[in-house]
């Protein structure tokens, strides 16, 4: 009789472990299933995509008197440029060639941090935009070395969806015009 109770007492025990066993997995599923439904969930927040609409103004006693305008779509975390220009040859020395960009060049990184209360709606942008061309126009057919203007406008900061914002602006030094950069973000569904 006790070895019976024994064999009885063993065979409950042993089904309890296996029914534990088995529910350990599926009670520790959900706890495994959260943070990945979280990673995914911050992932696509991350990852929202943006229109971005530059304006290049040229600005003569307060009156635009010329606008270049570009745009890029944009993932939050990504990076982007946009080049347009012509690659000039230089002879630095006899036979030796290097090339110089001569046109635009713009850089962008955006980053959504609409989940900080303080920020809204609002994205964090970082800019660079760089703009030359010849300072006398018949100098592109010319052999002669040739002179080019240029301006640079390095930006970061918070900007608001739908809002113009001009992120930079440089006068300049050889006449009375001025150049800004303006920049309108608008978040793409």
């Amino acid at each position: 009789m006790l070895k019976k109770t024994i064999v009885a007492a063993g065979l409950v025990l042993a089904m309890m472990a296996v029914g534990v066993s088995r529910k350990a997995p599926a009670q520790e599923a959900p706890a495994q299933e959260a943070p990945a439904q979280e990673a995914a969930k911050a992932t696509e927040h991350e990852r929202q995509a943006y229109r971005i609409d530059f304006s290049v103004n040229e600005m003569e006693d307060g009156k635009k008197i010329n606008t270049r305008q570009y745009s890029m779509n944009l993932s939050t975390g990504d990076s982007h440029e946009i080049k347009i220009g012509t690659r000039v040859p230089i002879e630095a020395k006899r036979g030796e060639f290097t090339y110089l960009d001569v046109g635009t060049n713009i850089w962008c990184r955006l980053r959504d941090r609409s989940s900080d209360a303080w920020l809204g709606t609002n994205v964090l942008l970082t800019l660079r935009s760089e703009i030359s061309q010849f300072a006398v126009p018949d100098q592109q057919s010319q052999s002669v070395m040739p002179m080019l203007r240029q301006l640079k406008i390095e930006a970061s900061t918070v900007a608001q969806l739908e809002k113009p914002l001009v992120v930079g602006s440089v006068d300049d030094p050889n006449s009375k015009r001025q150049f800004q950069v303006q920049v309108t973000v608008t978040k793409l569904r």
